[in-house]
């Protein structure tokens, strides 16, 4: 467990220094690129659950229990 821990610390070090050596102008544009993309899904699923909701009708159809074993004869 200790290994990987250590692997990933070096791996997220790595992965930060990648990120301080890009210049800022590349910084914010993978920024805004994040933030787009973040709100076109966040759009997307709430777009989705609201279509899901408005055509969903409330009704319940209400059954009696059958016992299966009295089905097999």
């Amino acid at each position: 467990m200790k290994k990987l821990r250590t692997t990933m610390d070096r791996y997220f070090d790595k992965l930060d220094e990648r990120w301080r050596v890009l210049p800022i102008q590349k910084q914010h544009q993978c920024m805004l690129y994040f933030l787009v993309g973040y709100l076109l899904l966040t759009a997307v699923v709430i777009g989705k659950v609201w279509y899901e909701t408005s055509k969903s009708h409330n009704d319940i159809g209400i059954e009696h229990i059958e016992n299966p074993i009295h089905k097999k004869k």
